[in-house]
């Protein structure tokens, strides 16, 4: 949904960047809850960011065929009038050298982006649009903090190959179970800690905790990804009870629990 206007009136947002189509050229799970997808194509440049950890919108086939929508003040619409299938996530990688742009697409075992990902298979056609923004990473920066849950694990890779070899970093990941762990790239000062979400437990939960216990100075910047509800809890934690300065932060809202939503924005 768009932020209101002053006079109560949904802001109309600016247009994003067209659609490129592009084609499976592979797809293989990474984990049993996690596949690695690659398209590829001409047009991939467009999506290369200047700082880690940008989102691009990705634009599933309708019953196996790729429509490109039209922008209707703030949503994609198909020809038939309804809201395209789109899911916003991060890319892995982007080589504009060989033309290929990868996703990793965590497989709840439901939805439309984790049944396509799950029958990827070459030849298939999607398109992408972006970027958005990625994370400018503070110069000053004295260490980090860095949360997210599976959603979130191409992101947190990024970040680990981009930020300062010698600065610490504190990296909290959430998943469903001990098999959705996966190899993250190495960093010389990085301490990982892998936590499972217990059941019957709100997403996002074990981050909120970890991120409370956390050492964080003012030197320390927090980067954290994941569910909706859980971001806007380490938020007021942060903001309220720690008064941590706002331009030491970059945490976004993935997704939102119990919500399929056709187009999943990251939130400020």
């Amino acid at each position: 949904m768009s932020d209101p206007d002053r006079d109560g009136r949904p802001r109309v947002r600016r247009a994003p960047p067209p659609f490129v189509p592009l084609t499976v050229r592979r797809a293989e799970r990474r984990s049993p809850r996690l596949v690695h997808v690659t398209l590829a194509g001409e047009g991939v440049e467009a999506f290369v960011s200047p700082d880690p950890a940008a989102s691009v919108r990705l634009l599933l086939p309708v019953d196996g065929e790729l429509v490109l929508p039209r922008w209707d003040r703030n949503v994609f619409l198909l020809p038939d009038g309804r809201r395209a299938p789109i899911r916003t996530m991060t890319p892995r990688r982007v080589n504009p050298a060989v033309g290929e742009l990868d996703l990793e697409i965590v497989d709840h075992g439901d939805g439309p982006a984790s049944r396509w990902a799950a029958g990827a298979a070459p030849g298939d056609r999607a398109a992408i649009s972006g970027p958005a923004r990625g994370y400018p990473i503070p110069a000053d920066a004295g260490g980090f903090v860095v949360a997210g849950d599976e959603t979130a694990i191409a992101a947190i890779s990024l970040l680990l190959e981009a930020l300062p070899a010698d600065t610490a970093v504190e990296v909290h990941v959430e998943v469903a179970n001990a098999d959705a762990r996966v190899p993250l790239p190495e960093h010389p000062s990085a301490a990982v800690t892998w936590h499972e979400l217990p059941a019957r437990a709100a997403p996002g939960s074990t981050l909120v905790d970890a991120v409370g216990a956390a050492t964080i100075d003012d030197v320390t910047c927090v980067w954290a990804a994941g569910e909706a509800a859980a971001m806007q809890r380490i938020r007021r934690h942060l903001f309220d009870d720690r008064a941590l300065p706002r331009t030491r932060t970059w945490i976004r809202g993935y997704w939102k629990h119990g919500r399929a939503g056709d187009d999943a924005e990251t939130a400020d």
